[in-house]
C-alpha cells in the first residue's frame, strides 16, 4: 500500500467500508447522505478513518467532483461482492420461517418472456403475493451480478460453468420455418432446405453478431442454408416484425414454432418444411452458486421445480 502502511490489529470497521461504497457509487458525499440518511460529515469522517487505516487514499476529492483512486477501484471491486453475499446471508436469515418475500429481478431473452414465463409468472405471483418480480429482457449473455439481477434465463450453450442451471420451460424446442400461403402459391412450396436458396427469406441475427446460417435436421442428416435476406430484424425485438413481413407474404421466416403456432392456428401462415424442423434442449434458469440463495429466489426455484414434477408449488 502507499507510503508502506502497515495494518497493525487486522479490524475493520464495517460501516466505514460501507460509507466508502455509498459514497463512491453516489459520486459525492452529500448525494451519498442524501441516499443513506446520514449527514456528509459524517460519511467523511467514517472514509477518513479508513483511509488512515489501510495507508492509501480511496477518494479523489475535489470541489466538483469526488472519485475513487485506483486503490479504491481496486477496493470496490473485491469488496462489493462480498457486500452482496453478506447482505443474502441476513436476508436468509431474516426469512427464515416466514413466508418468502422481498424483489427477485430476473434476466431473460425476449423468447423466454413470450413463450415461457406466461405460463409460471402469474401463478407464482399469486402463490407468493409478498414477493415482488421484475424482468428484464435482454438478448445478450449479461453478468447477472454486475447487472443487478438475482437469476437468468438462457440456453445451455451460453451457460458460464460456474453457474447453477435449473431446467425451466419446455424440455425440448423446434425451429420452424413459415411462411404466407399466398407467397408459397406464387414462388413454390419448398420440398428440401437448398430450395431455400431460390425463395425471399426473413432473416434474424443478434445484435454485433453476423446473420446465423439457417440449420435443418431430418434423421441423421444435417442441412444448413444461407438463403439471401428479403429482410433482416434483431433477434427477439424485432421477431414480431419479421413475422408481420411473412404474414403480408414478403418471404419465408424461421422462429420457435410456439412463436408461430397463433399464426398457423389461424392460416395466415403455412409450416414450410416441416419435417426438416431442428429440435434442440430447452432453456435453463441460472444463478452464482457461490451464495446464499434468497428467499425469493429459493421459493422461485422451488416452484418451477414442483411443476415440472408434477406436484403443489406451494
Amino acid at each position: 500500500m502507499a507510503g508502506g502502511g502497515v495494518i497493525e490489529d487486522g479490524g475493520f470497521e464495517m460501516g466505514d467500508v460501507k460509507a466508502f461504497l455509498s459514497v463512491a457509487a453516489a459520486g459525492g458525499f452529500r448525494e451519498a447522505a442524501r441516499a443513506s440518511g446520514s449527514s456528509a460529515s459524517a460519511l467523511s469522517d467514517a472514509v477518513r478513518r479508513l483511509e488512515a487505516q489501510l495507508g492509501t487514499r480511496l477518494l479523489n476529492r475535489t470541489t466538483r467532483s469526488v472519485v475513487a483512486t485506483e486503490a479504491g477501484r481496486a477496493l470496490i471491486e473485491r469488496v462489493n461482492p462480498a457486500m452482496r453475499e453478506i447482505d443474502a446471508a441476513l436476508r436468509h436469515v431474516v426469512g427464515l420461517g416466514e413466508r418468502p418475500a422481498g424483489s427477485l429481478k430476473l434476466n431473460v431473452p425476449i423468447s423466454a418472456a413470450r413463450l415461457i414465463l406466461p405460463q409460471i409468472v402469474p401463478a407464482f405471483l399469486k402463490a407468493y403475493p409478498e414477493i415482488r418480480l421484475e424482468i428484464l429482457t435482454d438478448e445478450t449473455f449479461v453478468d447477472i451480478n454486475a447487472a443487478g439481477c438475482d437469476a437468468g434465463i438462457r440456453y445451455d450453450e451460453r451457460l458460464e460453468q460456474d453457474m447453477i442451471a435449473v431446467p425451466i420451460g419446455p424440455r425440448e424446442q423446434r425451429f420452424a420455418t413459415a411462411a404466407a400461403p399466398s407467397y408459397l402459391d406464387a414462388r413454390g412450396r419448398p420440398a428440401h432446405p437448398r430450395d431455400l436458396l431460390a425463395h425471399a427469406c426473413i432473416r434474424s441475427r443478434f445484435a454485433g453478431r453476423s446473420v446465423m446460417p439457417w440449420e435443418f435436421e431430418r434423421g441423421a442428416e444435417t442441412v444448413r442454408v444461407d438463403p439471401a435476406p428479403q429482410l433482416i430484424v434483431q433477434a427477439g425485438g424485432g421477431s414480431d416484425l419479421g413475422v408481420a413481413a411473412a404474414i403480408d407474404g414478403l418471404g419465408i421466416v424461421s422462429l420457435f414454432d410456439a412463436w408461430l403456432q397463433p399464426h398457423f392456428d389461424t392460416g395466415a401462415l403455412e409450416p414450410v418444411l416441416e419435417d426438416w424442423w431442428p429440435r434442440f434442449p430447452g432453456p435453463f434458469l441460472y444463478y452464482p452458486g457461490r451464495r446464499l440463495v434468497p428467499s425469493p429466489l429459493r421459493a422461485f426455484i422451488d416452484f418451477i421445480k414442483a411443476r415440472r414434477e408434477g406436484s403443489s408449488p406451494a
